[in-house]
């Protein structure tokens, strides 16, 4: 039950996508993965929703270094080029947008991915990977740049060591 007795709404059985972010190599606090924390947050939503998965790639790939990366992030703020582009969301009631934090934010691809898209109607929802920043200035970001949609208040923070074990928590919030 929720707030007033009402029932939280569902949102497994609504056409759904997951727009994320995710990087390997080496990550704060976590050392070096073959697979970044954000994709298995994406791939647990992906398992509850049977959503179809979008992961964003940079065109230039970053360091495997972790210091190197965080530099090079802070540089394609505004200018981040990526692989591949997504044209059309229409299809979906439900859009997940995913990030590991990055200088109080989504990773500046992430901006590159979803700015031109029409959200016009469509829920939002917010997830965060970081290791003590937690949903940063994401949740505002992502309302500002996603013009018409329905950004939910729900917004969800998962520290990187975590991730490999959140699909409990994962499960119950989706």
């Amino acid at each position: 039950m929720g707030l007033f007795g009402g029932n939280k709404e569902s949102y497994k059985d609504k056409k759904s996508l997951v727009i994320y972010f995710s990087r390997a190599d080496e990550n704060y606090a976590v050392g070096y993965i073959n697979k970044g924390n954000t994709e298995y947050i994406a791939e647990f939503v992906q398992e509850f929703t049977g959503a179809d998965l979008f992961k964003i790639e940079p065109l230039v790939p970053y360091a495997k270094d972790y210091a190197t990366c965080i530099e090079e992030a802070k540089r394609r703020v505004g200018n981040a080029p990526i692989k591949e582009k997504l044209e059309d969301i229409s299809g979906y009631e439900v859009i997940y947008i995913m990030s590991p934090i990055f200088w109080g934010t989504y990773a500046p691809e992430v901006e590159t991915a979803i700015k031109d898209l029409d959200f016009t109607g469509k829920t939002v929802r917010v997830v965060t990977t970081h290791e003590g920043s937690g949903l940063a200035s994401m949740p505002n970001d992502i309302k500002r740049i996603c013009k018409g949609a329905i950004v939910l208040n729900d917004s969800i923070a998962i520290k990187g060591t975590d991730c490999k074990n959140a699909r409990n928590k994962i499960e119950n919030w989706v």
